[in-house]
This record gives C-alpha cells, sequence and structure tokens, in this order.
C-alpha cells in the first residue's frame, strides 16, 4: 500500500506541471509541499533580475503554489522550517530564515539550506541552466522537474531526495534537542579554506572533493556537493515550467 501511494504521489507531481502556460514567454515554478509538516518556501532573484510576485509565503502539507517568472530571470528557491510569525510577517524560522520574516524581500536563505537554482533563457530562445545545491548545506529534500518546450526533447529531472539529516555527521548536524533539523556544510561548520574553496585553494584544480563533500554526493549524485561540483551538477534545457517539490517519496528519486 505504502509503494502504491508513492507512486501516486509522484504521478501527481509530474501531473501538475502543464498548468498556467503563460503566452508571454514566462516560466511558471509549480512549488509543492508533500512534507507531513507545514514549510514556508523563499525565493531571492539574482543581480539584475526582479524580484518574484511573492518572495515568500506559507505551505501546508500537500499545498501548491504556482509563481509566474520572466524571461532571462535568475534566482534561487529552498523551503524553511521551523517558522513562527506575528501578524505583520516578522518572526524566525529554525531552518533556512531569510532575515526574520514572512517575505524575504531580497534576503538570502541562512545556511544551512537546500537549494534549488536557475538561470532562464533569454527571450532569444536561449537555454535555461539549473541546479540543486548542497553547497550551503541541506535542510530538506528536493526534486525539480523541468518541462521542455514543445519541439525541444526531454530535460532532466535534479534533486535531492536523501534524507541527509539522518546520515548527517554529529559534527555538522544542527539539533535543537530533537535530533538533526538540517545538516551544515563542512565550509560553515569549520570555516578552513580547503572546505570553502576559497584562499588558496580558490580554484578548481586546487579544491578538490572531502570526506565530507563526498558525504553529499554518495546520497545525492546530482547536487551539488561542493562549490566546483559543476560537472555532475548544472543541467541544461528550454523549458517552460518547472515543478519544485519538496519531501517526495524516495521511491521516486531522481537519482534511482
Amino acid at each position: 500500500m505504502a509503494e502504491q501511494r508513492h507512486c501516486r504521489l509522484w504521478l501527481l507531481v509530474l501531473a501538475l506541471a502543464p498548468w498556467l502556460q503563460a503566452s508571454t514567454g514566462a516560466t511558471t515554478f509549480t512549488i509543492s509541499n508533500y512534507c507531513s509538516y507545514t514549510i514556508w518556501p523563499g525565493t531571492l532573484a539574482g543581480s539584475g533580475t526582479p524580484q518574484l510576485a511573492t518572495t515568500g509565503f506559507e505551505l501546508a502539507p500537500g499545498q501548491t503554489v504556482r509563481l509566474a517568472a520572466p524571461a532571462g530571470w535568475s534566482g534561487r528557491m529552498w523551503a524553511r522550517t521551523g517558522c513562527v510569525f506575528d501578524s505583520a510577517g516578522a518572526g524566525i524560522c529554525q531552518t533556512g530564515d531569510c532575515g526574520g520574516r514572512m517575505e524575504c524581500r531580497g534576503a538570502g536563505a541562512t545556511p544551512p539550506a537546500t537549494l534549488f537554482e536557475v538561470t532562464l533563457g533569454g527571450s532569444g530562445g536561449g537555454e535555461d541552466f539549473y541546479d540543486v545545491s548542497l553547497v550551503d548545506g541541506y535542510n530538506l529534500p528536493v526534486v525539480a522537474i523541468p518541462r521542455a518546450l514543445r519541439g525541444q526533447g526531454a530535460c532532466n529531472a535534479t534533486g535531492c531526495m536523501a534524507d541527509l539529516n539522518r546520515s548527517c555527521p554529529k559534527e555538522l548536524q544542527v539539533d535543537c534537542g530533537g535530533g538533526a533539523i538540517a545538516c551544515r556544510s563542512a565550509c560553515e561548520a569549520f570555516g578552513q579554506d580547503r572546505y570553502c574553496c576559497s584562499g588558496a585553494y580558490g580554484t578548481p584544480t586546487a579544491c578538490l572533493p572531502t570526506a565530507y563533500s563526498a558525504i553529499f554526493k554518495t546520497a545525492c549524485p546530482r547536487a551539488y556537493s561542493y562549490a566546483y561540483d559543476d560537472r555532475t551538477s548544472t543541467f541544461t534545457c528550454n523549458a517552460d515550467d518547472y515543478t519544485v517539490a519538496f519531501c517526495l517519496p524516495t521511491s521516486g528519486s531522481v537519482d534511482d
């Protein structure tokens, strides 16, 4: 019965993509919560592109929100957990906090947080570049499923569906007293150049995988495990819709 339920959930996510295709060249992001608890997704636009219609919102279990982004938009998305906000939208989250507000308003995620990052092709029809990154650590499973434009072939799904909080080394764990709720990167935990790809380690040839980044890469082969993990972690596509789903069952993992 559990396997049948997981399959139904996965098929439902794949079915979400055809909704609300825009005729103006906009790309739709379909953000879904398959966690058993409420999350608070956040969005942050890259330099030179506008913020989306909302930069932070509450998403109960089973709920979906769709956001439109213009051609050429770049930015990132993530989910916050354990949030408490007052009526004015001020508050705090246990993971992924963005300046203590419901709406992130240009503030990024406080590490550790699992990030979906994307740069959309411009109005000339250029390719999108996208990835899921664990460079800033991990707090939730996420999968990103692009829907290719008609006639443009297939697009690769990517993500990290493993529960890294369970396998997180003790020295990287964020623990509020009831077990790990997030897993820090070695860079954040230790601040050393060899983990942060900085200083003498600030080039692809000098900054190599470490035992800590290997834990992330083994669990999630398609996600960025450290700053120069480009070869197996960046994907391209001509898409008009991305489903970004949190806490999908591992039986539908993109890493299978």
